[in-house]
């Protein structure tokens, strides 16, 4: 394994080889080290309580991913059952997910800001680089459909699709097996004790 885990990771062999090779993808630091300034203004700047999720006690980005991926699933459901009717109700549904990206996009950077291991930025950094295709897909996308080009919006679509669903997969790992923006008020918990009270589960659970 590559860097220190807080949790052990039940995948297959092939799905967690494709993720410790990002997470050991050292030409990554330099993209990481042009992230931090503009991670770091989100992370310290008015906005940070939000994008954490103090309000809500934990962290906000989890809950923002559901809009995006909720938006263009919907989509792509339209284009295989609604028919041409249902054509407008798509491109909406692209739209309003690429509007949500945004504060989904800041919401993950401050959660990365607070990340110090070198393996869990550079997945970071994968999984943005992933996200970020699938939206400029969706873009292309929706402009075609804008165009009455429907084939090519739906084409547009599936590709968006397919990265935006590599992406996803990148962010679970990150998220629930390295504990990532996990901890009261979003911040990242110690993981001194994480292994804490894994242990005393494990004790509890026996």
């Amino acid at each position: 394994m590559i860097g220190r885990r807080v949790l052990e990771r039940p995948m297959a062999a092939p799905l967690a080889s494709f993720v410790e090779r990002g997470e050991g993808a050292a030409p990554l630091d330099a993209v990481a080290r042009r992230l931090s300034p503009l991670a770091t203004r989100l992370a310290t700047g008015p906005q940070a309580p939000i994008l954490r999720g103090d309000p809500l006690g934990h962290a906000l980005h989890p809950l923002l991913t559901d809009i995006p991926i909720g938006c263009w699933t919907s989509s792509f459901l339209l284009d295989l059952l609604g028919g041409r009717r249902s054509r407008r109700a798509s491109r909406m549904l692209i739209g309003i997910g690429l509007i949500s990206v945004v504060p989904t996009a800041a919401a993950g950077l401050v959660d990365w800001d607070s990340v110090a291991d070198d393996p869990r930025r550079r997945a970071g950094v994968v999984h943005a680089a992933f996200n970020s295709g699938a939206a400029i897909l969706y873009s292309c996308s929706w402009w075609q459909r804008r165009r009455n080009r429907h084939v090519r919006g739906i084409a547009y679509g599936l590709a968006a699709g397919a990265v935006a669903s590599v992406g996803g997969f990148l962010g679970g790992p990150l998220a629930f097996a390295d504990a990532t923006g996990v901890g009261e008020r979003g911040q990242p918990a110690d993981p001194a004790v994480l292994d804490d009270e894994h242990a005393l589960d494990g004790k509890i659970g026996g």
